[in-house]
């Protein structure tokens, strides 16, 4: 099995070290289709417990260091526990906070009381230079035993990660690492760091190919930037099988200006066409993070009035809702 490698400061060493040799016979192999997790409960418990609350001092970065560290030392990843309510859900992370959505997801999640807000970033310079305080280095192209230690101690993920368009000649290889094998090291990442929700932002059209859209305009334009389409929808089938609390939320054409009408939330695979505000996905992803009921879900959103041919299939005529209450009820 893979072990993590993770350098931590001297004086947290002998807290890690002090867990060696600890009985671990009640360690069997955990029935998932991520190898890393592994169920030993009984002594990870008691670094977890040793961590936040032997010292008070430790930052939350550290703990995650030294949780992460302990993991390596035994010998096995952290297992995930039972799903818990949305009200437990109190560390969240945004990966891929410095992007144009990643970075309104990170300032709305910023305004919910009683959330700890952690943003994952591949550029900490960059991440300074937007504000942002509570930022860890994480990237989803490496492995997913280093991208583990990072989320120790985190309840739920928001990916808002994706390639950007340069090179032509190069954005298949790009959109293949980001969307596609680095969402899916992301989600192997999360289950054996014990993270409870995960919530990613993709696309319409993700599934245009077995829903007859393969030659629609919109499925064309989008998927000609590096087969970009193709390559989420291996990641949102590997986080559906992942056995993570999921929403999977996709976002009609992005645009940066302010929402000009209400949310339209429509089911899996129904929606060909429409705008959408980039605030509004921030807000309706932060939603999604803790309505019970965008639980296991793909939803597509879109402003209202803003698909092609309303009422007709692929653009849903619902008049949408400001209320958030209302959005995943």
């Amino acid at each position: 099995m893979s072990q993590l490698s993770i350098k931590i400061p001297l004086q947290h060493a002998a807290l890690v070290n002090s867990f060696r040799g600890r009985d671990d016979r009640r360690c069997t192999s955990h029935p998932t289709r991520s190898p890393l997790a592994v169920r030993c409960s009984a002594t990870l418990s008691s670094v977890t417990k040793s961590v936040k609350s032997g010292d008070s001092k430790l930052s939350i970065t550290s703990r995650r260091t030294v949780l992460g560290a302990a993991a390596a030392v035994l010998g096995f990843p952290l297992l995930p526990k039972p799903s818990q309510a949305a009200d437990d859900l109190k560390t969240i992370m945004v990966v891929g906070a410095t992007g144009a959505s990643g970075k309104l997801v990170y300032k709305e999640l910023m305004g919910r009381e009683g959330v700890k807000v952690i943003a994952g970033v591949r550029n900490l310079d960059k991440a300074k230079k937007l504000g942002i305080t509570d930022a860890v280095q994480i990237d989803v192209t490496s492995d997913p035993e280093t991208i583990a230690a990072s989320l120790v101690g985190v309840d739920a993920v928001v990916c808002a990660t994706g390639f950007v368009p340069g090179n032509p000649l190069k954005m298949a290889k790009a959109a293949h690492a980001v969307d596609n094998v680095g969402t899916v090291n992301l989600v192997d990442a999360a289950v054996s760091s014990g993270v409870q929700k995960f919530v990613l932002i993709s696309s319409i059209l993700t599934n245009g190919r077995a829903i007859g859209q393969e030659k629609a305009p919109g499925f064309v334009i989008t998927n000609a930037f590096g087969g970009v389409l193709d390559e989420k929808l291996v990641g949102e089938k590997h986080l559906k099988e992942s056995g993570l609390t999921y929403t999977i939320v996709r976002p009609g054409g992005l645009k940066s200006e302010a929402p000009k009408a209400p949310l339209v939330v429509a089911p899996e695979d129904t929606l060909f066409s429409g705008e959408i505000s980039r605030d509004l996905v921030a807000a309706a992803v932060v939603e999604a993070v803790f309505a019970e009921g965008a639980n296991n879900k793909v939803v597509e959103i879109m402003e209202s009035g803003s698909c092609i041919d309303p009422g007709k299939p692929g653009c849903p005529a619902a008049a949408g809702s400001n209320d958030r209450s209302t959005w995943f009820a």
